[in-house]
């Protein structure tokens, strides 16, 4: 018997709405780009601690991904980084 597979794409757009979807894509794609420029740049995250102000844990949640973050926490994380958020449009 031949069982049916389906990809992660397929399910998360049967079980979450459009919005739900972008939001998820956000926080993935802040955690990828905060831990990129945290080792590009030689920072542990409680190096990234001293330097942002914030708890090593708030940054090790940011980095997994999965909680709302809020822009100012978000901010203060980037700035020593060198980076800061934008707004583009949808693709």
């Amino acid at each position: 018997m031949k069982e049916n597979y389906t990809t992660w794409q397929n399910v998360r757009k049967e079980i979450l709405t459009p919005e739900q979807i972008a939001l998820n894509d956000v926080r993935l794609e802040i955690a990828v780009q905060l831990i990129k420029a945290r080792k590009k740049n030689g920072i542990t995250q409680k190096e990234l601690e001293r330097l942002s102000g914030l708890t090593q844990s708030a940054i090790a949640r940011m980095e997994h991904g999965n909680r709302n973050t809020g822009i100012d926490t978000i901010t203060k994380a980037l700035f020593p980084l060198g980076m800061k958020l934008a707004v583009v449009p949808i693709e």
